[in-house]
């Protein structure tokens, strides 16, 4: 188990320094301190070691920004500041800002991108339920509205064009009336 972590850890350095496309299993490997064979051993392929890392980084993301998120005074708010939330992490974590870059083996460009990030979504999510009952039929439609919308505020949203307090304004001006 230790040399798992330290293979994620070294993946996710990796990540950090140089994008997506300088990771190879032997990058990893020296990095690490263990063999190539130990990583092929715990995770099979390379797509393997970087898709559990940034689920591992963004699981972090995801705890760190749920607790910020308890405040929320209706579901409108909740999503809004999630994705609100979701640039600034991205924004501020090299690991995360890795996933902007158009590189070739970044995992956003990926077949089953949205799936996956579906999956971050609903765990983004899950505490809505909690906090408001009456939607909890309907966070699977907040899951698919967070992914394509949050997507599309991460990769294309200029923060000169539009800081937080703009994106929020403009977010509940659109997502208000529906989530009603």
């Amino acid at each position: 188990m230790r040399s798992r972590k330290r293979i994620l850890d070294a993946t996710l350095d990796l990540i950090g320094c140089n994008g997506f496309e300088g990771i190879t299993i032997a990058s990893v490997a020296q990095a690490a301190g263990v063999t190539r064979q130990t990583v092929y051993t715990n995770f099979g392929s390379r797509e393997e070691v970087v898709s559990q890392a940034m689920v591992s980084r963004l699981t972090e993301v995801a705890t760190e920004i749920q607790r910020e998120l308890t405040s929320a005074a209706d579901p409108c708010e909740y999503l809004v500041e999630l994705i609100v939330a979701c640039r600034g992490a991205v924004r501020s974590d090299p690991v995360l800002t890795a996933l902007l870059r158009s590189e070739t083996n970044n995992p956003l460009f990926d077949d089953g991108a949205v799936t996956r990030a579906k999956v971050v979504a609903r765990v983004l999510l899950q505490p809505i339920g909690e906090l408001f009952p009456n939607v909890v039929d309907r966070i699977d439609d907040f899951a698919e509205i967070a992914v394509h919308l949050g997507l599309s505020v991460v990769c294309f949203d200029d923060a000169a064009l539009r800081d937080d307090d703009d994106l929020r304004a403009f977010l509940t001006r659109w997502l208000a009336p529906g989530i009603a």
